[in-house]
């Protein structure tokens, strides 16, 4: 299997929860240092401190992303497999096929696209004791450590509760759909997948002053053609030109 450098491959963009312009995450993931003045009188010129954004587990808007892609910190080459479509989202339940969980079942909350990586709930946990000292025995914390698709997970077939490979193919309708490759099976996209973080789902976000509300939307009445505006205006008032062109000639 071959594998692309984590900073050459065409993996899609995960800005899930965010609910941020597209504008702001690339400016977030530009590390631009220094950049001319948008005037005529300029050549466009731009310094950055960092070629290409380094994925981890945080997201571009967070302050851990930033300290990660500061201008002197380094980091090794990553190789990750490119997916296409990717077909795993938060609230889907998989099966754990590696490592100390192995068997186990759990729902995914968390996924990170550039990374390949989703982490399950309640899973693939690492321990770490703090504070610990003479007078307090300290307190452990648990973090979900990310899991490697499609290696070390696979999505549950509803089918016959097995776990299975997907792909994605067109229902009737036209839909593009989740199918089991071993069942058949349509595995819907969960509720979950569609949070964000200024409202819970689409159905209960309110709106606000400034959105655009459907029945605001103006319907286009133009619809193009392959004509002149002499032409368009000649149609439009029922005129029928008789006259023959001379015929013109361009080197």
């Amino acid at each position: 299997m071959r594998l692309t450098s984590l900073f050459f491959s065409k993996v899609p963009k995960n800005y899930q929860y965010s609910n941020f312009p597209e504008r702001f995450i690339k400016k977030q993931t530009d590390f631009v240092e220094w950049k001319t003045p948008p005037y005529p009188n300029y050549q466009p010129r731009v310094v950055r401190y960092r070629k290409r954004a380094y994925y981890d587990i945080h997201r571009p808007w967070t302050n851990e992303f930033k300290d990660q892609n500061a201008p002197n910190v380094k980091h090794p080459k990553i190789y990750v497999q490119p997916i296409k479509n990717w077909s795993m989202f938060v609230g889907d339940l998989v099966q754990i096929l590696r490592g100390k969980d192995k068997g186990k079942r759990g729902v995914i909350n968390y996924v990170v696209k550039e990374r390949n990586w989703v982490c399950v709930k309640g899973l693939n946990l690492s321990y770490v004791l703090q504070q610990r000292d003479r007078n307090f025995p300290g307190m452990i914390t648990t973090t979900e450590n990310p899991l490697l698709v499609p290696r070390d997970v696979l999505l549950v077939d509803p089918e016959d509760d097995e776990p299975t490979e997907v792909e994605w193919r067109y229902d009737e309708e036209g839909n593009q759909v989740r199918v089991s490759v071993r069942t058949g099976r349509i595995i819907p996209l969960p509720t979950k997948a569609t949070e964000t973080r200024d409202y819970t789902i689409k159905s209960s976000y309110k709106a606000q002053p400034k959105d655009t509300l459907p029945e605001n939307v103006v319907n286009a009445t133009f619809s193009p053609q392959l004509k002149t505006f002499e032409m368009d205006i000649s149609d439009e008032k029922g005129i029928k030109e008789d006259r023959i062109p001379y015929p013109m000639y361009w080197y």
